[in-house]
């Protein structure tokens, strides 16, 4: 059974002259362990399609299940619930509570899901450790730059027993060398079952995945096995 899948989903903002057609009969399956990258050009409906998937908003038309479940058809506690314990999300604006340290922002999800306090700390050392942010947790948001909040975010997104990862551009403002290291957290989720969709105009972090479909004026326009890239093969990071 797909983690996700998405049936004839559209969506539109507005209404008449100023209606915007985001997402246009868009259909997608990922399987566990899966990871797919989603490429198009700015307003192909990329980020639409996420918050559709993770539940942060209904579709105009269509159907979404995660993990089988109909999210059409499930209370807003229901879906609150889901989230919290089977969706990781990174936002390209981080979505990080400025009053905790980095360490309770990753450990957050798992606390509200009723893990306890030590054992949800020592998950989110262990994932800001994989991201080379050991020496970071204790500081909070506005004592990190825009690449290290970046990261956190990502180990946010990752800790725990999740099953469906969604990531707007997680690599955007990282270098080169802490981009791979991102992408190398994300496939050891999917190594591990979670079935993964990440956003990204970047080739490069594209050939991470297994699957690139590409979106234009809200349509699926193609889908290809992604081809991976030499130094995602180099460093072990994408499974031949």
């Amino acid at each position: 059974m797909s983690m996700l899948e998405m049936r004839q989903v559209t969506k539109r903002y507005g209404h008449g002259p100023t209606e915007v057609n985001a997402l246009r009969g868009v259909d997608l399956c990922v399987d566990p362990g899966e990871l797919v990258a989603v490429m198009g050009p700015s307003g192909s409906g990329k980020s639409s399609l996420l918050t559709i998937a993770g539940s942060l908003e209904a579709p105009t038309s269509g159907e979404v299940f995660v993990g089988g479940a109909d999210l059409l058809a499930m209370s807003r506690n229901e879906t609150a619930r889901l989230r919290r314990r089977s969706i990781g999300y990174v936002f390209q604006d981080f979505n990080l509570l400025a009053g905790l340290t980095a360490a309770e922002n990753v450990a957050l999800p798992l606390e509200l899901d009723g893990t306890s306090v030590k054992v949800a700390r020592r998950a989110a050392m262990l994932a800001l450790g994989e991201l080379g942010l050991d020496d970071k947790a204790s500081r909070f948001p506005d004592q990190l730059s825009g690449g290290e909040r970046q990261r956190v975010a990502v180990a946010r997104a990752v800790v725990g027993d999740r099953r469906l990862l969604l990531a707007d551009e997680p690599s955007g403002a990282l270098d080169s060398e802490n981009g791979e290291a991102v992408m190398r957290l994300v496939r050891a989720a999917c190594s591990r079952g979670v079935a993964g969709v990440v956003v990204t105009h970047d080739a490069q972090l594209a050939s991470w995945a297994d699957r690139v479909i590409f979106l234009r004026d809200g349509r699926v326009a193609d889908s290809t096995a992604a081809v991976p890239g030499p130094e995602s093969l180099l460093t072990g990071g994408r499974p031949s």
